[in-house]
């Protein structure tokens, strides 16, 4: 800043004259009176130019484009369903890491927990039916008139407690069973059961009174015949009992009729090739020697006594291929007086030596089955 003394100096020799044209122009400083401190005189000619000095504008800003959307603020609600969304996608995340995605498209069958047991009523105890039903029909059957109480007793043993012994019978005749023959369980309510039995009896029939005027009475006759009986039984503290009186009933005239069985294809040629040792077989099937006519480690034994060979009537192979073959063979034996002829089905073996082959049978069933 110029010094005080030289600005006043300036000033007074200026003092006197005419105002210069240029005096009147804005900015113009007017002249300090004399006896005034220089100070402030300076800090008022200081605050007088700044007050006459034009301040400059600020520019003009540039004018922002539109906005095409309208900010509106954000609900605090809907920041907290942002922010749960994300930690749910976050655990999820970290669930598929830990398990293995893989273990969710596939599941792991060891996992899955076992399938629900299902209930089923348990089975009607066939055999233990069939066996009561048998040893009860053999019992029932067998009487003697001369000997009432061996029936009583039998039956005593088979029917429940305090049941009448005599079941039906009038104490008189005779009659034996020479065998039972245990068949079809029909279970039906409470534990309750029918039990068909097949029984063969051997009955004596009442002897004739003497005609008038002869002194023999006509014999006394047997007969042996076979008859079912239906025996009702019930299942009851783990064990089958007899539940009442049986019914007799007829046997079928007849067996069902058999399914469309299809026969196998037959090799003539083959059959031709083994028809020797077919036959040389069961000569010794029927003699009690089958060793040298069976394979290697073959162990057949011999028929019944009583039965004399007729015979092989025919021998049949099946179709096939290989070193094991079957085959059906109908033989006829002679028993006592009378012929029979049988079915047997053959199984041969090709055994080879050093020499030769052959065919050997390894194995007989009776029956083409």
């Amino acid at each position: 800043m110029p010094d005080p003394g030289d600005w006043e100096r300036k000033k007074a020799r200026k003092k006197g004259k005419a105002a210069s044209p240029s005096s009147s122009m804005p900015g113009t400083v007017p002249a300090q009176p004399a006896g005034t401190n220089p100070w402030e005189s300076a800090a008022a000619t200081l605050k007088a130019q700044q007050q006459t000095t034009p301040t400059p504008s600020a520019p003009a800003s540039k004018a922002e484009p539109a906005t095409p959307w309208a900010t509106v603020d954000e609900k605090s609600s809907t920041a907290a369903l942002r922010k749960l969304g994300r930690g749910v996608l976050w655990g999820v995340v970290g669930l598929a890491v830990i398990t293995g995605v893989r273990s969710w498209i596939i599941p792991n069958q060891s996992d899955a927990p076992p399938p629900a047991a299902v209930k089923t009523a348990p089975a009607y105890p066939s055999d233990a039916a069939q066996a009561a039903a048998a040893r009860f029909a053999r019992a029932y059957l067998t009487w003697n008139e001369d000997d009432q109480d061996a029936r009583a007793a039998a039956l005593a043993a088979l029917l429940p407690k305090d049941s009448d012994t005599d079941a039906g019978w009038d104490g008189r005749g005779r009659q034996d069973v020479l065998t039972v023959q245990p068949g079809a369980v029909t279970p039906t309510t409470q534990g309750q059961a029918r039990v068909r039995v097949d029984v063969l009896l051997h009955t004596t029939e009442e002897a004739g009174t003497p005609a008038e005027g002869k002194k023999k009475a006509t014999p006394a006759k047997t007969a042996d015949r076979w008859i079912g009986l239906e025996v009702p039984v019930v299942h009851t503290a783990g064990q089958v009992v007899v539940t009442g009186a049986p019914g007799m009933v007829g046997l079928p005239a007849s067996g069902p009729t058999l399914p469309d069985l299809k026969a196998p294809e037959s090799d003539a040629t083959f059959a031709q090739q083994t028809e020797g040792t077919v036959s040389a077989f069961f000569k010794a099937y029927a003699g009690g020697d089958t060793g040298a006519v069976t394979a290697p480690g073959a162990t057949i034994p011999p028929v019944p006594a009583g039965m004399t060979l007729v015979g092989v009537t025919s021998w049949a192979a099946d179709a096939g291929t290989g070193t094991d073959r079957t085959g059906t063979a109908r033989v006829m034996w002679k028993v006592g007086e009378a012929q029979i002829e049988q079915t047997y089905q053959v199984e041969l073996t090709r055994v080879a030596s050093a020499d030769a082959e052959r065919w050997q049978v390894v194995d007989v069933h009776g029956g083409a089955a």
